[in-house]
């Protein structure tokens, strides 16, 4: 159970493959706010394995939210995290007082349809990170290693330094062999290959707190949904901020700026700093 504070709830639910820790920088431009929690790690849990559509990883965000907070809470979820608190908030709105997406687009339509023939036949691994997920690298000598060979890649080389090493303290643990990803290639792997392919049912019944979207104007992913669903999912709540999918880490003060303006237009200002 969560201390008594004057500071609004706030619980956090990462994105895939990324410990929440990773974000500590833009959960910390949220603090002076709001009483910040997370979600560590999804999927990890055996008594909540990822299956397709991934109704046990909806079901442990809503049992976290029943067991650990005694009033509604504001979520904010980052792609994959975004999805389930969206459709936690459809299935147990009284536990939600509103949702701040993070570049989680809403598959629906054609592209859905799409979606599920691919599954069916096995073939969305070529068109999903799945293709790499399940063969990328999970074990280096040390720390260091680990911290240089993910700077010496295109995407992590855009976050500030400092993310990228909470990336390090937060998604590593010891190996035999010297450190290895706490968040394993499998549990990500097999959260890629689930996505859901019936969030068009968001559409016709949403969720009934406010919900509002903050993207990257360069994310690929929202590129590939298409904007449309999202747009109207979002209504007016809908912005869009310069970076790419991972607009947390590339840049996470704007982001946690942009977070907060949209809890403004839900009429959940920011408090003063106590």
């Amino acid at each position: 159970m969560t201390d008594s504070s004057a500071k609004p709830i706030l619980h956090f639910v990462h994105g895939n493959s990324f410990p929440s820790g990773t974000y500590r920088m833009f959960l910390d431009a949220l603090r002076p706010f709001y009483d910040v929690h997370a979600t560590d790690m999804v999927g990890h849990d055996p008594a909540y394995p990822v299956t397709d559509g991934w109704k046990y990883l909806v079901q442990e965000l809503i049992d976290t939210l029943a067991a650990q907070y005694k009033e509604p809470v504001i979520l904010v979820g980052h792609s994959l995290g975004g999805i389930l608190c969206l459709m936690a908030a459809r299935a147990r709105p009284d536990l939600v007082r509103c949702v701040v997406v993070l570049d989680s687009p809403v598959v629906a339509g054609w592209r859905a349809m799409l979606l599920r023939v691919f599954k069916f036949f096995g073939l969305d691994k070529k068109f999903s990170p799945a293709r790499f997920s399940e063969k990328r690298r999970h074990i280096w000598k040390d720390e260091e290693a680990a911290y240089q060979h993910f700077a010496s890649k295109e995407m992590f080389a855009i976050w500030p330094p400092q993310v990228l090493r909470d990336y390090m303290r937060a998604g590593l643990k010891s190996h035999p062999d010297g450190v290895t990803l706490r968040f394993t290639r499998e549990v990500e792997t097999a959260i890629y290959r689930s996505l859901p392919d019936g969030l068009g049912r968001l559409l016709t019944r949403p969720p009934s707190v406010p919900i509002g979207f903050v993207g990257g104007t360069e994310s690929i992913e929202c590129r590939q949904a298409g904007p449309h669903a999202t747009k109207k999912l979002m209504g007016d709540n809908y912005v869009l901020i310069p970076g790419g999918h991972l607009i947390p880490m590339e840049v996470p003060l704007q982001t946690a700026a942009a977070v907060l303006a949209m809890l403004a237009r839900f009429h959940l200002p920011k408090l003063t700093n106590s």
